[in-house]
């Protein structure tokens, strides 16, 4: 476990923050930092076909070991890591057998992982935990499924002993900022299908997500002096405030789950003159997905109505563009992929937790360019902030999940899926 233990920290340490404004590729040049270190890691572990392209996508390849014909089959993970909390300066703290008690990040602060807060914690008694100090996020999304990743493809490369067909693996950038997929090139990576090792427990195995929108409502007004503004100022700010209360109650992320859906308002600026709200739309189902688009839609005209005579042209502007979709309909017609993966986690104890993603992965984007890609668990828990933590030996088996699949896709005859029975009418 030590292994993994230097790799991943030595992928941590190294600053890869995405930026959302920016219009680069990678969105920022420190990407390239570690995406030049792990070029090289791939080569000097034995991979094949290493390259580096002028976006920072990275390739390679491990050659099949077997004689008859296998689907070539690939493993993706993103390298960037959010820009919703630091990524600068990560210190990570090793927590050896961990006793179920709360874990000081950052004594100096007072910031505290506690099992009271995150129940999740207690699962992981008795195993070794890495952490942030508590004034970073860690990178374990997704710096945690490069490491298994990597250690896989070198577990294969020194035992080969071990059967499997021809497997490609891609690290990507600015995945995190929604961007991860635009530059892959499928065909030149040249799998079926694919894996993210993108997930978060262990067990995790995903082949549904979110269809996801972004909205961007501008909201235009007057601005009078307040002691005169009588029948005459009309506040932007309030305007905008008006809209959110339109927004359906009870539905956002903090209180829904499963497969519910939800309104995130996530950013707002304005003045009197001019307001800026900006929210993401999320539902598994589609048509709930399209109905929500068309409540702002409505929300708009609603308003732009009712100040139609005192403006006199449309005070709320919106925008709304699709940021991705549902890859449950890309990957059921090859269901098989998915029940590979469930295969090699049973044949290796550990308890498959098939659930819809509350988000969007690589693997959604690449589904719809031609690649289907469920998602499986790196391991880590908190991910975007400093409560961040992976225990290692989550990532120990997602690195033998990785193995096992390579193993069981080799096996000839392993697609071979049984006819349904008919129904007697």
């Amino acid at each position: 476990m030590q292994h993994i233990i230097d790799r991943f920290i030595s992928y941590v340490t190294i600053d890869t923050e995405s930026d959302p404004n920016s219009q680069t590729t990678p969105s920022t040049a420190k990407q390239w930092d570690l995406a030049n270190k792990l070029a090289e890691e791939l080569k000097s572990i034995g991979m094949h076909d290493v390259t580096i392209d002028d976006k920072a996508y990275i390739m390679a390849t491990l050659p099949s070991n077997v004689e008859h014909a296998v689907p070539t089959i690939g493993f993706i993970s993103h390298f960037d890591t959010s820009p919703d909390f630091s990524g600068a300066n990560v210190k990570p703290q090793i927590i050896p057998n961990y006793d179920g008690k709360d874990i000081i990040l950052n004594a100096e602060q007072n910031i505290i992982l506690s099992p009271s807060y995150f129940k999740d914690l207690l699962q992981y008694k008795g195993q070794t935990l890495i952490t942030t100090d508590g004034t970073t996020l860690l990178g374990a999304d997704d710096k945690a499924g490069i490491t298994e990743i990597v250690s896989a493809m070198e577990f294969l490369i020194k035992n080969p002993d071990i059967k499997h067909g021809k497997i490609r693996v891609g690290f990507t950038p600015d995945e995190e900022i929604g961007r991860g997929a635009h530059h892959f090139d499928v065909e030149k990576f040249g799998a079926e299908w694919a894996y993210t090792m993108d997930g978060s427990q262990i067990g995790e195995l995903e082949y549904e997500n979110f269809n996801a929108a972004g909205a961007k409502i501008t909201f235009k007004g007057k601005s009078v002096h307040p002691g005169y503004a009588k029948g005459k100022m009309i506040n932007s700010l309030l305007i905008a405030n008006e809209f959110i209360n339109e927004l359906p109650k009870g539905e956002t992320p903090q209180e829904t789950k499963g497969y519910e859906g939800f309104f995130h308002v996530h950013h707002i600026t304005g003045t009197i003159e001019e307001t800026v709200l900006e929210l993401i739309i999320r539902d598994h189902s589609a048509k709930r997905f399209e109905r929500r688009k068309k409540l702002i839609e409505r929300i708009t005209k609603k308003i732009n109505h009712k100040f139609a005579k005192k403006f006199g042209e449309p005070i709320v502007i919106t925008e709304i563009n699709d940021q991705y979709y549902n890859m449950k309909e890309k990957v059921l017609p090859v269901k098989h992929i998915v029940d590979i993966a469930e295969k090699a986690m049973k044949e290796l104890n550990i308890k498959p937790l098939i659930k819809p993603i509350r988000g969007g992965t690589d693997g959604s984007q690449l589904s719809y360019k031609g690649l289907p890609c469920p998602n499986i668990f790196a391991g880590g828990h908190n991910f975007h902030g400093k409560y961040e933590y992976v225990p290692v030996e989550s990532m120990q088996k997602a690195t033998d999940v990785i193995v096992k699949i390579a193993e069981l896709t080799a096996i000839p005859g392993i697609f071979d899926v049984p006819a349904k029975p008919t129904k007697k009418k």
